[in-house]
C-alpha cells in the first residue's frame, strides 16, 4: 500500500494542506478550525496509518520547510519585533526561519536573496532597500514565493504587507493643529524610501487642510549615517531664534531619542516649550517624563500577514491576485505635545 502524505490527505478532503498541518499538529483549536473539519481529518489520517516524517515530507516536496527574511537591521526594535512575530507565526506552521541584515546596502541585498535561494528557503520576506527593483523582478518572473513588508515597489505587482504612513501622519500632525500648534517642525532622514516620503506627505497635507502655510525653513532631513552628528545644529535652528516652532514631528523612533538628547542638552521643556510627537515608538517612550505621544505601527499584524500571505502562495491556495494590505497606525497621545 503507498504510504500517505500530507497532500494526499488535503486533496481527499478537499482542504489545504495548511489546514490539514494545523490539525495534525494540535492547532486546529487555536486557528479556529471547525470541529467537524477537525474530526474528517483526524479520521482519514488514523483510517491510512498517517505518520509525520518532516525530513521526508520536506524533500518529497521540494521543500526545506524553512522560510528566509531580509530586513535593513535587526538591531532596530521596530525589526526586531517584527521577526521575532514573524519567527512565533511561522513555527505555528512547522516552519524555521532564517534571519539576515541587508544594513539598507542594495549589494547586500542582492547577495542575501542569491544566498537564501541556494540554501532552498521555501520563501522570502523581504523589508527591502527599494533599489533592487531587478532582483524583485525577476523573483517575480521566476514565480518563487515572497512577501515584501514595510517597503514595496510600486511599479511593481508583488505581495506586501505596509501600513499607512501617510495617514498616520497627517493624523498626529492635526492633533497638534487641534492643540493650537501652528509653527509644526518636520524632522526626517532624507526620503529616498517611499514610506519616509509619504510621512511628509502626511505632514504637508495636514498644513494644507488647515490653511496654515507651509515653511521650508521648518523641514528638515537628515543623513541616515549622521543624524546624530546633524540633530544638534537641527534642533537649535528649529527652536531658536527667528523659527521658534511651538512643535516638532519625527518621522521615526531614533530621530525622536536623538532629538530629545539635544532639547535637554539646551534645557529646551518638553511640552512647555515646544511638542513633541514621534511615528513609531520605543517601550520606554511612556516611561519618561514626560510619556511620548507616538504613532504606533500594528507590529504583529505585520508579522502574521505576512507569513499567511507567503504560505498561501507557497501552498499555492491563494488567487492570481496579488496579496496587499496597508494597515492603519494608532495614535498613542501622551503628555509630551501637552494634551
Amino acid at each position: 500500500m503507498k504510504k500517505i502524505v500530507l497532500k494526499d490527505i488535503a486533496k481527499s478532503l478537499q482542504v489545504s494542506k495548511t489546514t490539514v498541518s494545523l490539525v495534525l499538529n494540535n492547532k486546529g483549536d487555536v486557528h479556529k478550525i471547525s470541529k467537524d473539519t477537525q474530526k474528517r481529518i483526524l479520521d482519514f489520517a488514523r483510517k491510512h496509518n498517517y505518520k509525520a516524517n518532516h525530513l521526508a515530507r520536506g524533500l518529497s516536496r521540494g521543500q526545506s520547510e524553512t522560510i528566509g527574511l531580509i530586513i535593513p537591521n535587526i538591531a532596530d526594535v521596530f525589526y526586531s519585533k517584527i521577526a521575532s512575530c514573524i519567527e512565533k507565526k511561522a513555527k505555528e506552521y512547522n516552519y524555521t526561519v532564517v534571519f539576515s541584515s541587508s544594513n539598507e546596502n542594495t549589494k547586500t541585498e542582492k547577495e542575501l536573496i542569491l544566498s537564501m535561494m541556494n540554501r532552498q528557503v521555501d520563501g522570502l520576506i523581504i523589508a527591502s532597500t527599494q533599489q533592487n527593483e531587478t532582483e524583485i523582478q525577476q523573483l517575480k518572473n521566476a514565480k518563487f514565493p515572497f512577501v515584501l513588508i514595510d517597503r514595496h515597489y510600486p511599479d511593481i505587482d508583488t505581495n506586501y504587507v505596509i501600513v499607512d504612513n501617510h495617514d498616520g501622519v497627517k493624523n498626529v500632525t492635526q492633533h497638534l493643529i487641534n492643540l493650537g500648534k501652528e509653527k509644526i517642525g518636520f524632522i526626517s532622514i532624507e526620503p529616498k524610501l517611499d514610506a519616509i516620503k509619504q510621512r511628509l506627505y502626511g505632514y504637508q497635507d495636514a498644513l494644507l487642510v488647515n490653511d496654515i502655510p507651509e515653511n521650508k525653513e521648518y523641514i528638515k532631513e537628515l543623513n541616515n549615517n549622521n543624524y546624530q552628528q546633524q540633530m544638534k545644529g537641527v534642533i537649535r535652528e528649529l527652536v531658536g531664534a527667528p523659527n521658534y516652532v511651538d512643535a516638532i514631528v519625527f518621522s521615526t523612533h531614533y530621530l525622536t531619542v536623538s532629538g530629545l538628547r539635544e532639547l535637554r542638552l539646551i534645557n529646551c521643556k518638553v511640552p512647555d516649550d515646544v511638542a513633541i510627537v514621534s511615528f513609531d515608538e520605543l517601550s520606554a517612550f511612556d516611561l519618561i517624563d514626560p510619556a511620548i505621544t507616538a504613532i504606533i505601527q500594528p507590529v504583529n499584524k505585520i508579522g502574521n500577514y505576512a507569513v499567511e500571505i507567503l504560505l498561501d502562495e507557497m501552498e499555492g491556495s491563494k488567487t492570481s491576485k496579488e496579496s496587499r494590505k496597508i494597515l492603519k497606525t494608532e495614535l498613542v497621545v501622551r503628555k509630551s505635545c501637552g494634551s
